[in-house]
């Protein structure tokens, strides 16, 4: 028998909830679902340094103060790993828009249009990304203007009704209902240790029997998931978004899985279900209305805006180390070069010592043969050492120049000169070699 999670498969859309790519592509789901908490742990994992020091240089690079450098640090972070993940899955990846932005439509859209540019710039299309917006009344306003962009959009932190409504008209791309944290505040808010029916699964199966009722294409994706058994009480939602220790756990599992929900199975003729319309004073006073999704929506935007926040410290630690990395590897390269400059200058000087020496040989030979030639018969010389006249030399300009480091400093691009030593040796050898010459003719 099939594992559980291949059936699953084949009822509805696998959405891995993760950052950690060696997972996805493990489990191999069609899309791939991120956040701030996912990414802090996903960051940390060594296997993954290099997309966190590409994203730091990437925010050096930027034009801005430092609040901005960081900004782009972050926005790059998110796309670095969105592209990695792209690269493993045949469907769409998640990004998510800064939680602290929740309640600035303008400030979300700019975000959004920021983060897709750089997944184009990656070579990423537009149509393989989902931007996630908090699933407030200007988080769904944000939604509609990037939706008519073809920008397609998830709407997280969903918890009420009144959300789902204000999301299908404004007709955008996915919605995720948190399916585990309404479980969660109904058991603490519970007088009874367990309940008889689990209000997230229900919530869930309400959107979808209403999208399905009035033939909305927004996509049902449940999400934040406390058990297997949420899951499969959910089999043929539109799309599930699976954390990798339940998708585990479901690939263990060999039993038959029936199918919970389906487009047939939506009413049709419901008298207590009525199409809704709803401006903003309606949505929240709807919404307020729902003492759990008010304060789960508002958790749920504090708990992901202090995760960016970590986020965002650990990235300017990594963010100095990588500096001092950086600085250190550059001053061994510095330090391997400036030590081969020393020993190529040494190397020549030890070869312009014994150029000069043969030169100096040649020299007194030709001294000795030309001293009582004619002087029309004599070869043209450009001047010798102290003056005297002999064979042409190359002019030491045309020697090629070897820098000498100096301290610390970069080195100079100071010509190599022979020493004063053996500037004296050449006197002293010239001097020999004239008094050899005065000793024959007497």
């Amino acid at each position: 028998m099939a594992s559980v999670l291949e059936q699953l498969k084949k009822l509805t859309v696998v959405v891995a909830d993760t950052g950690d790519i060696e997972a996805i592509q493990e489990f191999q789901p069609q899309d791939a679902t991120t956040n701030p908490s996912l990414l802090l742990l996903a960051a940390q994992i060594p296997r993954y340094q290099g997309l966190v020091d590409d994203a730091i240089a990437f925010g050096k690079a930027f034009n801005g103060s430092e609040a901005d450098k960081l900004d782009a640090t972050m926005d790059k972070l998110f796309v670095n790993f969105g592209v990695e993940i792209l690269k493993r899955i045949p469907g769409r990846v998640s990004t998510e828009v800064d939680a602290r932005l929740s309640f600035d439509k303008e400030a979300m859209v700019k975000k959004a249009l920021r983060l897709v540019n750089l997944f184009e710039d990656s070579g990423v299309s537009r149509d393989r990304v989902l931007i996630k917006l908090s699933s407030t009344w200007e988080g769904v306003q944000a939604a509609k203007v990037l939706e008519k962009e073809n920008i397609h959009c998830n709407m997280t932190l969903l918890f009420s009704f009144a959300q789902a409504v204000a999301c299908a008209e404004a007709e955008v791309t996915l919605i995720s209902p948190f399916v585990g944290r309404i479980l969660d505040w109904h058991l603490a808010h519970s007088s009874t240790p367990a309940l008889q029916n689990d209000p997230g699964v229900e919530s869930v199966q309400q959107i979808y029997r209403y999208y399905k009722r009035f033939g909305y294409k927004t996509i049902v994706m449940g999400a934040s998931f406390r058990n297997v058994g949420q899951i499969m009480a959910l089999a043929g939602c539109d799309f599930l978004t699976i954390s990798p220790k339940l998708l585990k756990e479901l690939s263990a599992m060999k039993e038959s899985l029936p199918r919970c929900l389906s487009p047939d199975m939506a009413p049709n003729g419901e008298s207590d279900m009525e199409k809704l319309s709803l401006n903003e004073s309606q949505f929240r006073w709807l919404h307020n209305e729902d003492q759990m999704a008010v304060e789960k929506l508002s958790d749920g935007i504090r708990r992901f805006a202090a995760d960016a926040r970590r986020l965002e410290t650990l990235i300017q630690e990594m963010s100095s180390e990588f500096c001092r990395e950086t600085r250190a590897r550059e001053e061994t390269i510095y330090t391997r070069r400036a030590g081969e400059e020393i020993y190529t200058c040494r190397a020549r000087g030890e070869r312009e010592r014994e150029s000069t020496t043969t030169s100096l040989e040649s020299t007194t030979t030709s001294f000795e043969t030309t001293q009582f030639r004619p002087a029309a018969m004599r070869e043209p010389d450009c001047g010798g050492i102290g003056g005297r006249r002999g064979p042409a030399r190359r002019p030491l300009r045309d020697q090629a120049p070897a820098p000498v480091p100096v301290g610390p400093s970069p080195p100079s691009s100071q010509s190599f000169l022979p020493s004063f030593p053996s500037r004296v040796s050449v006197l002293v050898v010239c001097l020999l070699s004239c008094l050899g010459v005065l000793s024959k003719t007497e």
